[in-house]
């Protein structure tokens, strides 16, 4: 399989395996191409999750993911299933057993993870659009990075059967895709959801904090970029702070954030995955042992009182973004890591500022949406809006008309 500028599925390193799975009926897809990440099942093969150890202790896939039923249903092709960072604990996109797919828009970058093949697959155009899961930034980082649309819908709204449970309390199923508009049909259909115009927001609230997390010259690219999203649909940028929003005093430190999202994401890791780790003791590769390390030394005496205060985090910030109202944060807070820089460590800036950033949604369960509208040191950077708990079609009307507005051109 090659695309149309001649670069092959070797070339890409996107893939763990190139099949084609026609479609089971005609619909709103009818002519797309898709790829699944490796955490997700195809009927008949193993799901490997990014680890030869779970490939082999597994069997073949009874049954498509669901997702992948809605998909192939509504008249899109399946084109093979992409490399994910393993068992899909990291945000860089580097696989110790597989390799790191291409970033084909800035080739000496990371294309960023877990979702890393479903992203190279179709920024290298081997697929209209992909798969991916997102439990921490892993479908919204790699579009960042490697310049293309990338969503993580509201937790709950798409379904999860079929797919590697890691931290269900976060995990969702999304799709990066190569224009607003292929993401857009085929968010739609995992959604269940028709495409009517929902009515165009009245508010836009940058985030104070989150672009403190990005780098100074990312934040110089964005500004100019949020006044024209904001000159779209006719509103005022309106500069908001956390603590003022949720009226609550610490809802502007975005470590506390971060911080609640690592204990509950962790806890919940170590209870869905502990278990088949003690057992089987897989071969993991260093980066991945020692994030495994991290839960399983986590103490759980923490974890009831960060469950409290997320909950609470994400009623505030529930009950204050309206129906009509977007956020609007960075996606990363730089481009895409080089390669071999070392970004992979947990303890390193560039995971905490990131964490920090992908923690909003994921702590108030919100859908996001990555745009690829910036460019910084001569690599893609995307910027994001956020929306109401399920304000998915919001949101996706939001990103179509900031596509066809001069900012995308």
């Amino acid at each position: 399989m090659s695309n149309d500028s001649g670069m092959t599925v070797a070339q890409s390193g996107a893939f763990v395996e190139a099949f084609v799975i026609e479609p089971t009926a005609s619909g709103p897809l009818d002519g797309l191409t898709f790829a699944v990440k490796d955490l997700i099942d195809v009927a008949g093969r193993k799901t490997g999750c990014g680890n030869p150890t779970w490939r082999d202790t597994h069997p073949p896939a009874r049954s498509h993911a669901v997702v992948v039923e809605q998909l192939l249903a509504s008249g899109a092709r399946c084109v093979g299933k992409t490399i994910t960072d393993e068992l899909a604990f990291s945000l860089i996109g580097e696989n110790y057993f597989y390799g790191a797919p291409l970033n084909p828009r800035a080739p000496a970058r990371v294309t960023g993870g877990s979702s890393s093949g479903s992203a190279s697959a179709v920024a290298c155009g081997m697929a209209d659009f992909a798969l991916g899961t997102d439990t921490g930034g892993s479908v919204r980082v790699p579009a960042s990075n490697c310049g293309i649309w990338g969503m993580r819908p509201s937790h709950g709204v798409v379904s999860m059967a079929g797919v590697m449970p890691f931290a269900p309390g976060f995990d969702t199923v999304g799709v990066l895709a190569r224009s607003a508009e292929v993401l857009s049909r085929a968010m739609h259909v995992l959604l269940g959801a028709n495409q009517l115009q929902p009515s165009p927001p009245k508010r836009i609230l940058v985030i104070k904090e989150a672009l403190a997390q990005a780098d100074e010259n990312c934040r110089a690219a964005l500004l100019p970029v949020v006044e024209s999203i904001c000159g779209t649909f006719g509103v005022p940028a309106h500069e908001a702070s956390l603590a003022e929003y949720c009226g609550d005093n610490d809802a502007n430190d975005l470590e506390q954030w971060r911080d609640i999202f690592c204990t509950v994401q962790w806890a919940e890791i170590e209870s869905c995955l502990g278990g088949w780790i003690a057992e089987v003791k897989p071969q993991f590769g260093p980066v991945t042992a020692n994030n495994f390390n991290l839960t399983e030394k986590l103490d759980r005496r923490r974890v009831a009182s960060a469950i409290c205060r997320r909950e609470a985090l994400a009623r505030e910030l529930q009950n204050s973004v309206g129906p009509s109202d977007l956020l609007c944060i960075p996606t990363a807070p730089t481009p895409a890591p080089l390669k071999d820089s070392g970004a992979h460590h947990r303890t390193g800036d560039y995971y905490h500022r990131a964490l920090a950033l992908t923690s909003i949604a994921g702590i108030a369960r919100l859908p996001q949406v990555s745009m690829p509208l910036a460019e910084v040191d001569g690599a893609p950077y995307g910027i994001s809006l956020v929306a109401g708990i399920g304000e998915d079609r919001l949101l996706l009307a939001a990103a179509s008309a900031v596509a066809a507005s001069s900012i995308a051109q």
